[in-house]
Order: structure tokens, then sequence, then C-alpha cells
């Protein structure tokens, strides 16, 4: 009977462990869903599905150097599964409507074009993509997580990004404020 209690408390000290983890990662990794998603149901459905293959390893995850980046992986792995899939079937991504580009209020629109310009890159170039600017992974980190070499990595982002950049125009100057002065203009992509 003590044993069956230990075996009882060890695992409930697992399950606080990652009750714990799943409140302080799950909006993190959620983030990473919705970028290589660019659906919240499809986020949300993918983050559940990463969550409960770690709970079912737990043992594993938790005793591996990053249980987050070991969820991160099972997250783009399982997002990279599902393009594959719906590529299969011939299912696309939802096009957006396209802001006009005379509304003052363009700049706000860039964001989701980029977002949709994200979208539009091949699942391992846009994992490379948001692996690195998203969660601020180096070429080896890149490397190891996705399991393709640094020369991959650098290769993919590079050619992501020269995509992103043809994909989403540069926003024309905005117009003076009625004070005379100009908003300052949007920053460059980083890297670029």
């Amino acid at each position: 009977m003590q044993l069956v209690r230990l075996g009882r408390r060890g695992r409930d000290a697992r399950r606080i462990d990652f009750v714990e983890f799943v409140q302080q990662r799950s909006a993190a990794l959620f983030r990473t869903a919705y970028i290589l998603t660019g659906s919240q149901d499809s986020a949300e459905d993918l983050l559940q599905e990463a969550l409960e293959k770690a709970c079912r390893h737990w043992n594993r995850v938790a005793v591996a150097d990053s249980p987050e980046a070991y969820v991160r992986r099972i997250v783009v792995n399982l997002a990279n599964d599902r393009w594959r899939r719906l590529r299969r079937i011939g299912e696309r991504s939802h096009d957006v409507e396209h802001a006009d580009p005379r509304d003052p209020y363009r700049l706000v629109d860039l964001r989701d074009e980029l977002v949709q310009a994200l979208h539009a890159l091949p699942i391992g170039m846009r994992s490379v993509v948001v692996l690195y600017y998203l969660h601020d992974m180096g070429d080896r980190e890149i490397a190891e997580a996705l399991r393709i070499s640094p020369g991959s990595v650098r290769s993919q982002l590079a050619r992501g990004l020269a995509r992103l950049r043809t994909a989403v125009p540069q926003p024309e100057p905005p117009p003076p404020a009625p004070d005379g002065h100009r908003t300052a203009p949007l920053p460059q992509f980083e890297g670029a």
C-alpha cells in the first residue's frame, strides 16, 4: 500500500511540473504555433496536440536540457506535418483581402501582409524564419531543433527574407502630419 502512494505522489509531482510548464510557457508556444499556421483555431489545435504529446512523455521532456525547446520542436514538427497533409489534399490557405494602398491606415495592415507573406513560404523556410526572429535562436540551435545543417539554416533564412522583401512592398512615406512633420518610417527587416 505504501508503494502505491509513493508512486502516485511521484506522478502527481510530475503532473504539477507539467501544469506549471503549461502555465508559464504555453503563451510563447501559442505564438509560435500561430505564426506557423496563420490561424488562431489551427494554432490552438496544434498547441493542444503538442502539449498532449509532451504530457504523455513528460518524464523524457522534463529531463531534457530545455523542455520548452523540446515542446517547440514538437510544435514545429506538427506544423510541418499539417502543412504537408494540407498540401497533399490540395487545400490552400485562405486569401486575405489586401488593403487599398491609398488608405491612411495602410501601415496598420503591413503586419497582416507580413504574416500572410510568411505563410506563403514553404514550411521549412517559415520554421527557420520564425525560430530565428521570434525565438531569437542561433543557426546551430535551429539546426539542432529542425535536424538540418547550420548551412541549410543560413540558406533558408536568406531565401526566406528575400521572398518576404519581394512579397511585402515597402510602404510609401506617410503623409505629413497637420503640424508639417512626417511620422517616423517603419523599421526594415532585421538582418536585412
